[in-house]
């Protein structure tokens, strides 16, 4: 049949079966647009801008693990989903945007509203594509999404010249089966030889005697969080998780060591320092977890369990590498390791547990601390939680319990401001079955607060949670420890007054000011099904402890 590219896009979108796309029109995706007016199978979301619908496709992949569609106009309505492209690539959230473009005759001639998104984002797509032949168009769809998510998934870029949209060609029903990208073969072609690794690392995993497993967003991705409990209850092996990895074993569970690195727990540092073998699972060791390389795990054989070549040994040297799904190799692991015994090692791991708790003051100012430990306690942990960047998102990953995979949506890798409330959008659209929480300062909330206007237009029954110090919190503590307390632009002002600006969007706002009100109204805000903002005026010296100095090894922590 002959269709129009514009209708070629909409049709194809239905064959991947996506129901949902962020979005802001403009002059170069019109005919996209006039489609989609009668389309009655996809729901458009009109964000308040283009960074916040990049946010909240990230928020709906997040959660639900599907690709997360943006659509948005040339020049700078493409070059405003950068930072969320740039967030998408590093968190390894798959993500389709489709940019709108100048026609192709314009090409190259500085036209109004001419940007090469695609040179642009080069960096940081897996992989992109300006679509000069109409008659390409399906394909490129189809591939653009088996990208996507296929392997590591991640964002591709799809920019769409007008007249490719207005051009008619032939389209193909197909029947979304995803293209020959990339496959499994192709990845697992790339690796080490994993079958003599395999024999390698069950011999590092018998012998050892300090076994310590470390996950990373690896498991959620690939849904292994269920082999993950399942191997680490047959060794006896402590689990610490990097921030990604939040989720990827039950909070509860007495293994847990939380999160390790630089704001990671005492005895998730110490284990990881003292093991004789330490299982990385679709981990990366970034920066934040690793900091001084030559101490990290000093001791341990380092096994290194990724479907991505590049990770392995790039940052810290991999004595053993396993490349492919983690959930199979975890499966091969579990099918042929030998079950141990508690030891030792659990009981000294213990030990440090019970001496080194996290902890915070109790009394005085509002905590914010204890507020997140009282949002788990009413929630009873069943909540999608998002964060922005900085102070909050430490508290958030400490002090709730994360029992499953997928509820805890953070800016990992970019540390992207602004990012939480769109998160948060997305999330609560793509599991309304979830009470979806954003947890927030008040410097990281104001960069992309229009973001309300969303939650307002589509009643979306989020609850805003702002942590407001007045301050750049996370900038003010390193100041305050490392610059001789020289608070330098870090003091934000004139104050905002959260409630009023919630109820400017027709939003119900409540203020916390003391622990002793925390309980109260976060239950009447729990109890509304409608959007909720919670301001919480906290101390401006409240800091994130336990803390790893900057070039200092992991188990040497100040707090």
């Amino acid at each position: 049949m002959k269709l129009t590219g514009a209708q070629v896009l909409v049709e194809c979108l239905k064959e991947q079966e996506v129901d949902l796309i962020f979005g802001y029109p403009g002059g170069a995706v019109l005919p996209i647009y006039d489609v989609l007016y009668n389309t009655r199978e996809i729901t458009h979301i009109l964000t308040a801008h283009e960074q916040g619908a990049t946010h909240a496709a990230e928020g709906y992949a997040r959660a639900t693990g599907k690709p997360g569609v943006v659509l948005v106009t040339s020049g700078p309505g493409a070059t405003n989903t950068v930072t969320g492209i740039a967030d998408a690539y590093m968190d390894s959230v798959p993500l389709v945007v489709f940019s709108g473009q100048v026609t192709n005759e314009l090409l190259g001639r500085d036209s109004f509203q001419e940007v090469d998104i695609a040179g642009i984002t080069m960096p940081i797509t897996k992989h992109n594509y300006i679509v000069k032949d109409a008659e390409r168009l399906p394909h490129i769809i189809r591939e653009a999404f088996d990208i996507a998510r296929s392997g590591r998934p991640g964002p591709v870029v799809v920019d769409i010249p007008k007249d490719v949209q207005n051009t008619l060609i032939s389209y193909q029903p197909g029947d979304g089966r995803p293209m020959e990208w990339k496959t499994r073969e192709k990845w697992y072609e790339e690796a080490e030889n994993n079958i003599v690794n395999m024999e390698r690392a069950l011999e590092a995993i018998n012998k050892s005697t300090r076994p310590v497993i470390y996950a990373g967003g690896g498991v959620n991705i690939s849904g292994a969080h269920k082999e993950l409990l399942e191997f680490a209850e047959k060794i006896k092996a402590p689990v610490c998780v990097s921030l990604m990895g939040m989720g990827a074993f039950p909070g509860t569970h007495p293994y847990f060591l939380g999160m390790v690195g630089m704001h990671g727990t005492r005895y998730a540092n110490y284990s990881v320092s003292h093991s004789d073998c330490l299982i990385a699972v679709g981990a990366r060791f970034s920066d934040r977890v690793v900091s001084r390389v030559e101490k990290f795990a000093p001791e341990a054989t380092i096994i290194h369990i990724d479907i991505d070549p590049a990770e392995i040994s790039k940052n810290v040297p991999t004595h053993v590498p396993l490349c492919g799904d983690v959930k199979e190799m975890l499966t091969e692991l579990m099918g042929r390791v030998d079950e141990k015994a508690e030891s030792e090692w659990n009981r000294q791991v213990r030990e440090w547990k019970e001496k080194y708790p996290l902890k915070y003051r109790g009394k005085g100012s509002l905590s914010p601390q204890y507020v997140i430990e009282k949002l788990y306690e009413l929630t009873e942990g069943k909540a999608v939680i998002t964060t922005e960047v900085g102070q909050n998102q430490m508290w958030a990953a400490q002090f709730f319990k994360y029992t499953e995979p997928r509820t805890f949506l953070t800016s990992g890798g970019l540390g992207a401001m602004g990012f939480g409330l769109g998160a948060s959008i997305g999330a609560a659209m793509g599991r309304p079955d979830r009470r979806v929480i954003n947890i927030a300062g008040d410097g990281s909330f104001k960069m992309n607060s229009t973001e309300l206007a969303t939650v307002s237009k589509y009643k979306v029954p989020i609850i805003q949670l702002v942590l407001n110090n007045h301050t750049l919190g996370m900038v003010r503590q390193w100041q305050d420890l490392f610059f001789q307390g020289r608070f330098s632009q870090s003091t934000l002002g004139p104050d905002v007054d959260f409630i009023k600006l919630a109820q400017a969007y027709g939003i119900r706002g409540y203020r916390i000011s003391a622990n002793e009100e925390v309980e109260e109204v976060l239950k009447k805000a729990l109890s509304l099904n409608e959007p909720v903002v919670v301001e919480c005026d906290i101390n401006p010296d409240e800091k994130v402890y336990p803390m790893v100095p900057p070039g200092a090894a992991i188990d040497d922590l100040i707090d």
